[in-house]
């Protein structure tokens, strides 16, 4: 199996500006507030009808499509967050993660993602990021076991009420280089916004990684309830799938938009 993890694209310069591959961020978020490391991530996507999607979406975000169609992503991965200049916790700042997401693009005219839910293992972190980010995170019992080229993700919500389950099983395929994605996955996998409600309007959190290191896979399992939750059909067929080993990622500060994007 070759490896990628290795691969590092560098930043173009102000002096000499340089159009960057889509595959890498558009932007360097110089001043983080905030970093994470996410681990054993799997992409599981379906296509949805846009009209579907949409409906679902706050005022203010456009789904966005590919050739005509919505995208939902079920991503489970491992989650280490941590401060810039302060050494992680693994006891104490990792956990897995599971959320479903789509693609948008928001009232600035950019493209990002909007998240319908996310399910984590560490209480305090579904807290903290659901009074300072917005976001839906909901608290659940998670596990995550990875051996050799299978990896492995269940999920049950603790929150009181509905409580869906999650199951997913992959095996892990050859590597593939960032610049040998099909337009796709690019499309579903190189994001670099994320979009939350913050009043009654939204806000957008700029982030920058470098360019995924990334294996195709094959779902062997999908148990999904999760996608139901968040109000959509239950998705059909199998999904398109990819993993990456990890990547560290750095979060801007989140900025509030108004009226025009601005």
């Amino acid at each position: 199996m070759n490896d990628v993890a290795n691969v590092s694209i560098g930043y173009p310069s102000v002096e000499e500006p340089v159009p960057m591959p889509p595959w890498c961020p558009p932007e360097r978020v110089s001043r983080p507030v905030m970093l994470h490391r996410w681990e054993d991530l799997s992409f599981l996507h379906w296509p949805y009808p846009a009209e579907d999607v949409q409906a679902l979406l706050p005022s203010g975000l456009e789904v966005d499509t590919f050739d005509g169609v919505a995208w939902i992503g079920l991503i489970p991965f491992r989650l280490t967050v941590t401060l810039p200049g302060i050494p992680p916790l693994p006891w104490l700042s990792s956990c897995p993660e599971i959320n479903v997401r789509t693609y948008v693009r928001g009232p600035d005219a950019r493209s990002g993602i909007w998240f319908f839910s996310l399910e984590a293992s560490r209480l305090s972190a579904v807290l903290t990021a659901r009074k300072w980010y917005g976001l839906p995170y909901r608290w659940a019992g998670m596990r995550l076991d990875r051996r050799e080229n299978t990896v492995w993700y269940e999920s049950r919500r603790r929150w009181r009420g509905r409580r869906p389950r999650e199951v997913i099983s992959l095996a892990v395929g050859d590597a593939v280089a960032p610049h040998d994605l099909d337009p796709l996955e690019t499309f579903l996998t190189a994001r670099w916004r994320l979009y939350s409600p913050r009043g009654t309007g939204l806000a957008a959190t700029q982030v920058d990684h470098d360019p995924w290191p990334v294996h195709r896979a094959r779902a062997l399992c999908v148990r999904d309830e999760l996608i139901p939750a968040a109000g959509l059909a239950e998705p059909v067929g199998p999904p398109l799938a990819l993993f990456s080993p990890g990547v560290w990622v750095r979060f801007a500060a989140r900025r509030q938009l108004g009226a025009a994007g601005a």
